[in-house]
């Protein structure tokens, strides 16, 4: 977690780009995510609950997906 992300500005001095690159390795590092988690404590159980509906919400579209289109006659 102690590594530097660092993004370096080229000679066209472009900010933009820079800017955009340094928020893209944020998130696919994971760290602001990870941030936003621990800025309020969830018990064992919200955490819990939270996760069973997120598998049930998946299980429900990975069913929806397989089902055969409906017959539109």
């Amino acid at each position: 977690m102690n590594k530097k992300r660092k993004v370096i500005v080229g000679p066209d001095g472009n900010v933009e780009k820079a800017l955009r690159k340094f928020k893209k390795k944020l998130t696919d590092s994971g760290l602001l995510q990870e941030i936003r988690d621990r800025q309020h404590y969830v018990k064992p159980t919200v955490k819990s609950k939270l996760a069973k509906s997120a598998a049930k919400q998946k299980w429900k579209k990975h069913l929806a997906s397989q089902s055969l289109p409906k017959k539109l006659f």
